[in-house]
């Protein structure tokens, strides 16, 4: 027996008073609907309607079942017009995570302009450079540099980022100012542990040729706000996003290196689970996100030297 069916089916026929009336309601047959009554009547081992050839009636237990499954479809209907709603208008709570440093300096405010405009959605955050499996751990959606992850997650281009080799203007007036990538190789470095090459930069000068370089030196990290600063400080040189130098290089702490040397930009995307029934939350912040970061205030000149191949999560 199909309960939602058989309830459907014994509330309209109290409310229309006829089984006739009420399968033209419902547009199914009328033996349909007077299956429906007696395998439900069967099912609780009660009468719930008086038959006679004149009229329906309610037996004293109808009466109190049929309060009890007026309620229940009405709820039913409810629940069903809010979960509707929620694919058309953005509520609810959106779980993301995104790296520490991208999330702070520019997720950050971007949550702030779109939760004002929508303050029906609340945001739970997490910010880890971690590979996080969004799936086992619930989250609605990631913001990811470079590699998506799992190959069954679906990913948005929401911007572009590069790498930039930099330092500070002390490293290069007491060691001088590397021209080419090979000469790198008797700098200071400071590695970022999650580079896909890790301590191997790659960089493709303006005629298309690949130049590799093996780098060592002081410090590695996996945070790349951490090297920057190292850098900074004027411990050595660091290979690192724009939108983590681009505010020291403006300042003058740091300085980019190698004009001539770039590869091409690297994705940020918005990676979430599945295509099929997308909650207006999500696809409203994704759409609000590539619009934001469509031309980002991190950009560098073209002049300055991009990442290599399979970009960082940052």
């Amino acid at each position: 027996m199909d309960r939602f069916l058989a309830l459907t089916a014994f509330a309209k026929v109290v409310e229309q008073g006829s089984f006739a009336r009420a399968a033209d309601k419902l547009g199914v047959s009328t033996s349909a609907v007077s299956r429906h009554v007696a395998d439900l009547e069967a099912h609780l081992s009660v009468r719930l309607l008086n038959r006679t050839t004149r009229r329906l009636s309610l037996t004293e237990s109808g009466q109190a079942f049929h309060e009890r499954c007026v309620q229940l479809l009405a709820d039913l209907d409810e629940a069903e017009g809010s979960v509707r709603a929620t694919t058309l208008v953005p509520r609810g709570t959106l779980r993301l995570t995104c790296a520490i440093t991208f999330g702070i300096r520019h997720l950050a405010p971007a949550i702030a302009a779109f939760g004002a405009a929508h303050p029906d959605v609340s945001f739970e955050i997490e910010l880890s450079d971690r590979a996080v499996d969004i799936v086992d751990e619930g989250f609605d959606l990631a913001i990811r540099i470079g590699g998506i992850g799992s190959q069954a997650l679906v990913a948005r281009r929401i911007g572009t980022t590069e790498l930039v080799c930099v330092a500070a203007p002390s490293y290069l007036a007491r060691h001088g100012t590397p021209r080419t990538p090979d000469e790198l190789s008797t700098h200071a470095c400071l590695v970022y542990d999650y580079l896909a090459t890790r301590d191997l930069w790659r960089f493709t000068d303006a005629g298309g040729a690949e130049h590799a370089v093996r780098v060592r030196g002081p410090a590695r990290s996996n945070n790349g706000q951490m090297l920057t600063a190292l850098a900074a400080a004027g411990l050595g040189i660091s290979l690192e996003p724009d939108f983590i130098v681009a505010p020291h290089i403006a300042a003058g702490r740091l300085t980019p290196l190698l004009p001539d040397y770039r590869v091409p930009a690297g994705p940020i995307n918005a990676v979430y689970p599945s295509r099929r029934h997308l909650s207006a939350k999500v696809r409203s912040f994704i759409d609000f996100l590539a619009g934001r970061f469509a031309t980002p205030d991190w950009s560098l000149s073209r002049s300055a030297t991009a990442p290599p191949g399979r970009r960082p999560r940052r």
